[in-house]
């Protein structure tokens, strides 16, 4: 089907707004702990 610009943007404001409510009225946020890098692998023995 065709897609509203209008009704998508609209959607979009919508669930952000009821996220940021959400965020505000619990005040409490989940998120992931970022991991460390992994070392870089050793070189080659050379020859």
């Amino acid at each position: 089907g065709i897609i509203d610009p209008a009704k998508v943007t609209r959607s979009a404001v919508e669930n952000a707004a009821s996220i940021a409510a959400m965020i505000l009225t619990t005040e409490a946020l989940i998120t992931d702990i970022p991991e460390p890098p992994a070392p870089a692998p050793a070189a080659p023995p050379e020859y």
